[in-house]
């Protein structure tokens, strides 16, 4: 897939909230210039499965692409049917920042937000 490649947001039915997008976009342009964050769930954590979030530079052939207002994600095509109909966003509070993601396929997730089951 070319790196300019972006799905349409009827294909990929993952939401960036505002906070997320310019958080994403921030991070982003302190890495290269072809870097995306990558947004994938992987088999572990307290609850079955785990968010896991890191930089790439390569878009793999099942990869759908996530751009808004600076902000590029990749997310496999795995983990996309794990976080259809989620929205992805960047939480501040008194006890620090992070991502969470509001993932509506969970059936019940660990406290700290980064585990889930379905």
């Amino acid at each position: 897939m070319p790196d300019t490649a972006v799905s349409s947001p009827a294909e990929v039915q993952v939401t960036l909230s505002e906070s997320a997008v310019k958080r994403i976009a921030a991070l982003l342009s302190r890495e290269s210039a072809d870097a995306k964050l990558r947004v994938a769930v992987n088999g572990g954590g307290c609850s079955g499965f785990q968010y896991v979030f890191d930089f790439d530079t390569r878009i793999g052939e099942d990869d759908v692409v996530i751009e808004k207002n600076g902000a590029r994600v990749l997310i496999d095509s795995a983990s996309l049917e794990l976080l259809r109909g989620s929205e992805i966003d960047y939480v501040t509070e008194m006890v620090g920042a992070s991502f969470q993601i509001r993932n509506p396929n969970a059936s019940s997730s660990c406290g700290c937000g980064n585990s889930f089951s379905v």
